[in-house]
């Protein structure tokens, strides 16, 4: 199984978008994906389930090991996509020393393997410290949503550096790259901010695809379900579609 973060230093940048379309172009390219929450404010469960404040989930097996993993997945509308909600229990702190912490995180995707899931993805909390630095210490991988705005290009470097410095807890940390959302086609400032960031960083370390800012989204939400089964998504699909393609090709070792 990969496991893939979704991180940022900020909020609103779209990390719960990117989370469950990425999650969503995955199952539908058959893989059996399995689409975590772990951020306490529970913006994917509220996003696809109303429901999911009064689910067990991420934080409840976290805080207790004794939490079976089955009663923790929620599944959806198409057989190869679950979800695990952030949980009753998601104001706990993880662990009273960083090394129980990262063994209850780890001690998750292994369960979460052994159930059979091929790809995780997981959407952090802002910032690279406590929960969100404890997932990261575990997965394979991190991809970096960022909104397309000037001021927001400008602090890429300083997050991408902090990294690769979790490299030394984590090694095998693969740090796909940043993918630009948000991006407003008909307005100037929006595509200069993207091309900024091509100008600034490697080539290999910004999706070629880019995450527009467009209404289904918020009706997706709405409605609780991925962008893409909207009537009007195909667009939406081939974005995600890309994007998807995009990381199989950096883990082609691994992904069949």
């Amino acid at each position: 199984m990969i496991t893939i973060a979704v991180s940022s230093q900020k909020g609103g940048v779209g990390k719960t978008t990117v989370s469950i379309n990425l999650a969503h172009a995955f199952a539908r390219g058959g893989m059996r994906t399995l689409l975590v929450d772990a951020d306490p404010q529970g913006s994917v469960g509220l996003s696809l389930t109303r429901q999911s404040r009064k689910l067990n989930g991420f934080y409840d097996v976290i805080a207790d090991h004794e939490v079976p993993f089955d009663q923790l997945i929620v599944p959806t509308r198409m057989p190869t996509l679950s979800l695990v909600p952030a949980g009753q229990s998601s104001d706990y702190e993880l662990g009273s020393g960083i090394g129980d912490s990262i063994h209850r995180v780890k001690t998750f995707f292994n369960m979460a393997a052994t159930d059979g899931y091929e790809v995780c993805i997981i959407d952090t909390a802002a910032g690279l410290f406590g929960v969100t630095a404890d997932v990261l210490a575990v997965c394979d991988s991190v991809i970096v949503p960022q909104q397309a705005e000037p001021l927001g290009v400008r602090s890429i470097p300083k997050m991408l550096e902090a990294l690769t410095r979790m490299r030394v807890v984590n090694p095998r940390l693969n740090v796909l790259g940043v993918v630009m959302t948000m991006v407003q086609n008909h307005l100037a400032e929006s595509l200069e901010a993207v091309q900024a960031l091509r100008n600034l960083l490697p080539q290999n370390m910004v999706m070629k695809n880019v995450i527009p800012r467009e209404d289904i989204f918020l009706k997706a939400s709405a409605k609780g379900l991925p962008a893409g089964v909207m009537e009007e998504g195909a667009s939406v699909l081939a974005v995600f579609d890309g994007l998807r393609s995009e990381i199989e090709a950096k883990f082609s070792p691994y992904i069949r």
